[in-house]
């Protein structure tokens, strides 16, 4: 029997991430692996966005700049070197974890990597930080190609872990992507895709949910939902599969 701690998307909510992770039992008060990740009997899968801030007040929190504004190129330096140094925290539990944790890249991480698309938020705010383009500091060396290695997606024992959906397209962030709403709403419109695609049961974020979404009829989470204190559990072997909704934070 393997537990599987799934946790949706990050947006630079680090605080947040380990609070989770000690919560699960899964990450010690150094940010290092539980004895359970170590050994393989817990694994936990961050399914991607890990940067870029959902809110201009993130900003504020993540750089300390009661003022922080998304042209100014030291603030933006502020704002990537601050990520870069939690970054290297994931990366350290990650490679202390031996195999049993993961990030699936989210289309923020391939955003913030290749430049190829200037991402806002809903309030307006542009992420900048990380696009010389625009006065952002580009993702140091080490941070790039470790980003660069993140899987689209990971399978566990029929159980598949994506950011914004089971389908190859769903993965790929090209133009398409962000001209489609289909990202967005094929759990609604088609969610028989998770089945089709031949999985047991899918684990998705990019969609904000004020709640964790757990459709059983069709096989599928929608988990987004780091940041109203929730992350997701399973229990999985051959012949058997829990999933509930945990909630670490009010």
């Amino acid at each position: 029997m393997i537990k599987v701690i799934a946790l949706g998307d990050v947006h630079a909510e680090f605080d947040r991430l380990w609070q989770a992770l000690r919560a699960a039992y899964a990450a010690d008060a150094d940010g290092l692996p539980t004895p359970p990740v170590r050994e393989g009997r817990y694994r936990v899968v961050l399914l991607g966005d890990l940067v870029h801030p959902k809110s201009l007040e993130g900003y504020q929190k993540l750089t300390g700049l009661e003022d922080y504004d998304p042209k100014n190129p030291e603030h933006l330096r502020a704002a990537s070197l601050a990520q870069a140094s939690e970054l290297l925290k994931v990366k350290r539990y990650l490679e202390a974890a031996a195999g049993n944790a993961v990030v699936i890249l989210g289309n923020h991480d391939h955003a913030a990597l290749h430049h190829d698309v200037l991402l806002g938020n809903a309030f307006g705010v542009e992420h900048r930080e990380f696009d010389p383009k625009y006065g952002g500091r580009p993702l140091p060396p080490e941070l790039a190609g470790w980003i660069a290695s993140w899987p689209k997606s990971y399978e566990l024992l029929g159980v598949q872990f994506a950011h914004a959906g089971p389908t190859p397209w769903l993965q790929t962030y090209d133009p398409f992507f962000y001209q489609s709403r289909e990202a967005k709403t094929w759990w609604r419109q088609t969610p028989e895709y998770v089945r089709r695609s031949g999985y047991r049961f899918g684990v998705y974020g990019h969609t904000p949910v004020d709640e964790i979404v757990l459709d059983r009829k069709h096989g599928f989470a929608i988990i987004d939902a780091l940041d109203r204190g929730q992350y997701l559990e399973l229990l999985l072997d051959e012949d058997r599969l829990e999933v509930r909704p945990m909630v670490f934070a009010s």
